[in-house]
This record gives C-alpha cells, structure tokens and sequence, in this order.
C-alpha cells in the first residue's frame, strides 16, 4: 500500500487537479449547496442516523488507521490500488459451529446433488438461489464428498462450462441460473448442449409466493412457467413444490439426462424452500432417492441380424459415426466392428468415434467412398438427408449413393423427438433400416452377429480391401502434409503452421484438444495421431458462437484431476462472446492452454458475403465492413493478463510462434491458465 501523504501538503497536490481526501471530508466540494440547504441536509443526516464529521477535520476512534510511510513498500504504479479493508460489519452474524448441517432446504439439495456424484456447480450469484448457494459453499465444499463452487461472469458461460464437462468427465455437472433473467442469459448454450446431445444438470431459482417478492425487481424477474422458454429444447423439466418432491425430481433429471440420447434438464427451484429451514430439523429431511443403474437402450435382435447380413454381403460397405462413442469404450467397439469387416469408417468429427491414423480411418473421403458404397451404416448420424443426398446450389437434389445401395441408421435421437426447433434436420426418405436405439449399445451385439454370419472364405477378400484402405489412408496424410507446407513462413501466420506448432509442443504428453477443429479445417485430423476418446469432444452442437472459451475451460476441469493437458484453439470472435471466462480461468486455477486463432475477423461471414456480392456483381471491396475485428485490433494477451491469465502475443511471426507456446505451456503444466494470441490466416 502506498505511504499516506501529509495532509496539508495533499491538499496543495490535489490543488487544481483533483478532490483531496481531506477537502471530501470537510465536505468542501459540497460547500454551495450546502450553504443553501444546510437545515434539511442536516436533518436528513441525523434521521439516518449517520454522524457529521468533526468540525476539527480530526478522524473518529472508529477510522482505520495508516500505516507508517516510513515502513510501507513502494506500491507498483502499473498495478492497481489495493482497496483498505473495511472493518468487519456489526450486522454480520457469527458462524455458530454448533449448527447442525443439512438443517435448511439447500443443504438438503446439496445432499442431493452428491448423491448423484456431481462434483462441480457453475453459476453467476442471483438473488433466487442465494439458499443452495450458501449451502454448496458453507456444507458442500467443507465436507465430504466435495461439491466445489465454480464461479463465472455470464449464465452462458456457466452451462458451456457444464457442456464442455460432461463430454470429458461422462456426467453431468450443475449448474444453476437466477430465475427468467439467467435463464434468458443461459438460452443459447442449452440449445448448445441440447443439439450436441450432452447431459447437464440444471437449476433456476423461481420466486413462486407472489406475496413474498421483496420489491419491484423481484416481480420483474419473476415467471409462473420459467421453464417454459427453455422447454423446446431441453430434454426434461420439473418445478418440485416441496423438500421430496425435489429430491424425487433431481434423481429423475439426472436419470433421464444420462439416458440416451443425452440432454440437458432443468428443475425450477423454489428460493424459500432453499432458504427455510427443514420442518423438524435435519432428523425430519426427507430420504434420498436411490439412483438406478442406467441401461440405454440397444437395437431389436431382428434388426440387428439383417444389419449384419447386409454388412457381410456387401462388396463396398461405409460406415459413417457422427455422435456414436459416448464414452470410451464406444471408440474401442467401433475398431472392432470396423476391423471385423475391414471397412472404411468416416468421423463426422462431433466427437472421437474413430483413430485419426488408424488406416481404416477415411473421414476426409467421405464423399467419394458413398458414392461407390453398396451398403452404408450410419452410426447417430444427425443429418441422414445430407448425408445420403447430393444438393448442388440451385437446391436440386439427387441420392449420393449409388444406385441400390443398402442405408442403415441407429439412432438414439429418434426415440425422444421434439418439433419446433428444427435440429432433426430435413427428412431423410429413403432409408431401408431404422433403429430407434443407442449405437454404441447396440455396437456389441453387432460385432457379434457379423462374426457369426461372416463365411471363413471371405478371410482374404477382407484383407485386400483393408490393403487398399491403408494405401488410401496414406496418400490423403502425405496430400494433407504437402498442402499443409504451403505459406509455411507467411504471416499472418498459416493455420497448418498455427496447428504444428502446437502438435509439436504437446505430441509426447496425455493432451486433450477440447475445442471443435471445423474452423481450423480439421487439419488436426488430417496431420495428428490420436486414439483416444478424450483426445477430442466436437464443438458447439447448435453452431452458436460463443461456446468454444467456456465449454473448453469445462473440459480442462474434467481433464485436470486426470493430469492431462488440455489445448483449447478459440476464435478470436468466439473468445469476444464471453472474455470473462478467462477471469474464471485464472480465479479457479484450471490449466489451459488457449491459442488464440486471431484472424481479426468473422471470417466466415466474410467469405459468405463474397458469394452473394460475386452473385450479384457488386465486387468484394466492401464485404469486410460488419465482419472485420479491426480499427483497433483486440489485444488478447493483454486482455488475458488483466484478469490474472498468463498471456503471449500477439505472435505474427511464425518463427516467434514455438517458443510462445513452450513458454506458455510451462505455465500449463504448472496449473495454471495460459493464453497466446496468434495473428493468423482465415482457414
């Protein structure tokens, strides 16, 4: 803290330039209208119960003393003031270490949660939830087991934190939202989680006795039906209305988010029955409800069978996983399965269904594969019409697949359909096999139903094709690696030099690339070896920008008890959604490594703007205006600094970038977050 200065002197320094502390005290820069209403000011003051300070100008007994200029260190100018801590307030009431835990409905619900084995809860504070609140930091993170309060600067940024965990850890954390407002806030990453088919446990505070809203805001924040706004596209809700009823209702949610196909539920939660205390006290809460064992459901033995039969006869089979391996041992049936009948499989990339360099692995010929296929089996696929359509740009169709090709689909996501919003995509008619089920459930009796009409003459009819796959597999890595040479030294710096200088950095260790690839035009997927599941989760689900900081920060969590490295490749657009997550980031001390993929602008829109300017003759000149994130250029590093975030850049020179990101990434492994702002190209 800085030395006080002398107070006579303060005055002569503050002279013409400023308000000295002493000249506030004497209430000098009220003196005019003081001196014009000095009656009913000070009748005023005196009603309040605030007294005037002393004509002398001397501090009461109650001010807090300076300390000695003489021994108090030189303050570091470029740092901000340390504020002077104010006295402990006389209206605080004292912890009473006596008290009984779970004595009040948040405890409870605490209890509850842990239960279910959620370990984390995510919120902005509200007003509507300051009951379970109080309980998850004062009972849930001082006993056993430890539910850890994760504070965020947006309800957005709280449920992304959810989304981006659930696909690391496999179960849901909670998060909780203040009624109607918080949850208007949180809208667009639920419909995030809801169309990535991601379960998360969710909260809102709900003011429902009318005659117990406070004031004015409290009625303004309040809705007969919150859930209602968000009832399109979450899986399930409820608003219990007693103690039981709630925990009745968290077991179901929880059940039917982890039930396939995963989604997102919400309970209303009613602020008195968080706030009150148990009638009886905690002898009188109400039982838990047990959690049963979730078996999602698999594919009817019939259909199961003429899948098989289709797959072993077929000449050409595809096999295409969108959302398929919900959990690690979903990438490891799709090796078998895809082994078994040594086809080609091609990843969607919206989660790790398939080895990126195993040599079946032939996501980047996905097209060309269909087009000769004579039986494709597609695993959660959540656009068949597109998948199994041509459309050119005047909007005409034809079928991508050659003619009497055999189309397969198992999907969770046809057992739980909801109508308005439009994520189940334009209906796909054409398909000869359906199963309402869950792929990754109905893997295993597959594999065995192929092996079991596979004929033993078909051994080395296999072999070959599974020969010529490898071959391919090879040629698309060398193509991808020779494209990627390309602008190697440019700057603004390449996107395939941004992704191998990263790769080069973390390829020896246990690393998770918790962000979507599609912007960086899955060239991770095209030039780096991963096998498994955790290595990388997909992106947003619904495409809604603003996802990638948050959800990836969720992952790290997820990763940090597992000691893993977790590398987040965030938009520079994506990032200005919701920049206070790097505050969070830095206050909970998760380990992240951001690379900033700083291209100053919504590139995509830019190159959609080209189009429709080309299409109508007008020349590009202009398209940059609305898109461009320039005049003046954002600095990242800088930005991630002032919220406690280790921060490079920004990096324009290539040869700058490696050593950054080692830098930067010592910083990682150190647990803490890091950030480098990398100056690059659009794709």
């Amino acid at each position: 803290m800085a030395a006080p200065v002398d107070l006579k002197e303060g005055e002569r320094l503050h002279h013409g330039r400023g308000l000295a502390r002493r000249q506030f005290l004497k209430g000098a820069a009220l003196g005019g209208v003081a001196a014009v209403a000095a009656p009913a000011t000070l009748a005023q003051t005196e009603e309040a119960g605030v007294v005037a300070p002393a004509a002398s100008g001397q501090p009461d007994s109650g001010t807090a003393r300076q300390p000695d200029s003489s021994t108090a260190p030189a303050r570091n100018t470029n740092e901000p003031r340390a504020a002077t801590p104010h006295p402990r307030s006389e209206e605080a009431t004292p912890r009473d270490e006596s008290l009984t835990y779970s004595s009040c409905g948040g405890d409870y619900m605490v209890d509850v949660l842990r239960s279910l084995g959620i370990e984390y809860f995510a919120a902005t504070p509200g007003n509507t939830f300051m009951g379970i609140h109080e309980a998850v930091v004062n009972y849930g993170m001082l006993t056993q087991p430890n539910l850890r309060f994760i504070t965020t600067m947006h309800e957005e940024a709280s449920v992304a934190m959810a989304h981006g965990y659930a696909k690391i850890a496999g179960k849901p954390m909670a998060c909780m939202m203040h009624t109607a407002v918080g949850l208007q806030h949180g809208a667009m990453a639920i419909y995030n989680a809801y169309a990535d088919r991601v379960p998360i446990f969710m909260m809102v505070g709900a003011s429902i006795d009318a005659t117990r809203r406070a004031n004015a805001v409290d009625w303004l924040h309040a809705a007969t039906d919150g859930p209602a706004m968000v009832r399109d596209f979450t899986k399930w809700d409820d608003t219990p209305g007693s103690l039981r009823h709630f925990g009745e209702s968290a077991v179901r949610a929880y059940k039917f988010s982890m039930t396939p196909p995963y989604g997102p539920t919400l309970l209303a939660v009613d602020t008195l029955m968080q706030e009150d205390e148990i009638p009886g006290g905690a002898r009188a809460a109400p039982p838990i409800p047990k959690l049963p064992r979730v078996a999602p459901p698999a594919g009817e033995e019939g259909a199961v069978k003429e899948a098989a039969r289709l797959l072993v006869s077929a000449e050409r089979p595809v096999i295409y996983a969108d959302r398929a391996a919900r959990t690690p041992e979903g990438l490891q049936l799709l090796v078998q399965l895809a082994e078994v009948l040594q086809a080609p499989v091609c990843d969607s990339n919206n989660r790790m269904n398939f080895p990126w360099r195993h040599p079946l692995n032939q996501s980047r010929r996905l097209r060309a594969l269909l087009g000769e296929a004579d039986v494709v089996l597609a695993l959660e696929p959540g656009d068949p019409f597109s998948l199994f359509t041509a459309t050119d740009r005047h909007g005409n169709t034809r079928s991508a697949l050659a003619a009497g090709a055999h189309r397969i689909t198992i999907s969770s996501v046809e057992l739980t359909p909801k109508g308005n919003y439009q994520d189940l995509q334009r209906f796909a008619s054409e398909i000869d096999l359906a199963m309402a089920a869950d792929a990754e459930a109905t893997l295993p009796m597959l594999i065995e139903e192929v092996k079991r009409q596979m004929p033993a003459g078909r051994k080395a009819a296999l072999d070959a094709r599974g020969r010529a796959l490898a071959d391919a597999h090879r040629q698309e890595m060398e193509a991808a690696r020779e494209s990627a040479a390309d602008g190697w030294d440019d700057s603004p710096i390449s996107v395939p030099r941004m992704c191998m200088e990263v790769y080069e950095q973390i390829k020896g260790e246990d690393w998770s690339l918790v962000s979507g690839a599609a912007f960086q035009s899955h060239l991770p997927q095209a030039l780096w070896t991963a096998d498994k599941h955790y290595q990388y989760i997909g992106a947003q689900g619904a495409a809604g920008i603003g996802y990638m900081a948050p959800a990836t920060l969720g992952a790290a969590l997820a990763n940090q008890k597992h000691g893993r490295l977790s590398v987040s490749i965030v938009g520079d657009g994506d990032l200005m959604f919701g920049p206070g997550i790097l505050w969070s980031a830095a206050h909970e001390r998760i380990p992240l490594l951001y690379v900033v993929h700083n291209n100053r602008a919504y590139h995509m829109e830019i190159m959609q703007m080209q189009v429709i300017a080309n299409r109508r003759q007008r020349g590009i000149d202009r398209v940059h205006i609305g898109c461009r994130i320039e005049d003046p250029n954002i600095n990242y590093a800088a930005m991630a600094k002032s919220m406690g975030v280790y921060g490079e850049g920004p990096i324009e020179n290539p040869r700058d970038l490696g050593p950054a990101l080692k830098r930067a990434l010592a910083v990682v492994r150190k647990g803490e977050p890091a950030l480098v702002d990398v100056v690059s190209q659009g794709r």
